[in-house]
């Protein structure tokens, strides 16, 4: 395994326990223990994903997340948080990160958190796949690009996650478990907002084709219709 991961974590105890579990899974793992020189870091290399504390000095999680998305849209960004408040969530989500883990968690739920993104990132799972939508648009899965006329846009992975199951499932209610427990592994509550905030991206990025719409079914699910 020759994966490489960036953690970014001020307390230096949670951050050697993170670095050395990882590493005996056989993962490569660089440790920085402020914002700016993890942001740093993160320009010097090619990492495979970002786990950024939130609250660091220098530099917070969030800060450093949205200068990383101005470079790379690809890269899995996972946040470390104490915090559980549902609006610092979902200001991580539209700052550019995919996920979040809160404090205290276990290193066997970070791990898998971190093999759902690698599936997805290393195409290890069937998403190679182009969809044509409405007049205007292309969303091509493998490489996370969603393109009109003169014009292309790079997702995330988590937007493109929950992009490519809209599209597979195109014409049909999705119920919001189901994208929940397909795309992030779980239906919580606090998940289930963060998935508000992707759907309100991705209508965003949409709305140049009146074709096309994600229609929300009120406490249901969601559905895209392609005219």
């Amino acid at each position: 395994m020759n994966t490489k991961i960036l953690l970014v974590e001020d307390d230096p105890s949670l951050g050697f326990v993170i670095k050395d579990n990882l590493e005996m899974k056989g993962y490569h793992v660089t440790l920085c223990n402020d914002g700016e020189s993890g942001e740093s870091t993160f320009h010097q290399s090619v990492f495979d994903l970002c786990i950024l504390d939130v609250m660091m000095p220098r530099k917070d999680g969030f800060t450093v997340a949205r200068n990383i998305r101005k470079k790379n849209q690809q890269v899995p960004i996972l946040f470390v948080t104490a915090k559980s408040m549902l609006e610092d969530k979902t200001e991580g989500f539209a700052a550019g990160g995919d996920d979040y883990i809160t404090k205290p968690f276990s290193v066997e739920e970070l791990q898998m958190r971190i093999e759902v993104f690698l599936r997805r990132s290393t195409g290890r799972e069937n998403v190679d796949t182009v969809f044509k939508l409405g007049q205007h648009f292309e969303f091509d899965s493998s490489n996370l690009t969603l393109s009109r006329p003169g014009a292309a846009r790079t997702l995330t992975q988590k937007e493109s996650d929950v992009l490519g199951l809209l599209c597979k499932n195109r014409d049909r209610v999705l119920k919001r478990e189901e994208i929940l427990k397909a795309v992030w592994g779980d239906d919580d509550y606090f998940l289930g907002r963060s998935m508000d905030v992707f759907i309100s991206k991705l209508r965003k990025y949409l709305r140049e084709d009146p074709n096309v719409q994600i229609v929300n079914y009120h406490g249901i699910g969601f559905r895209l219709e392609v005219k």
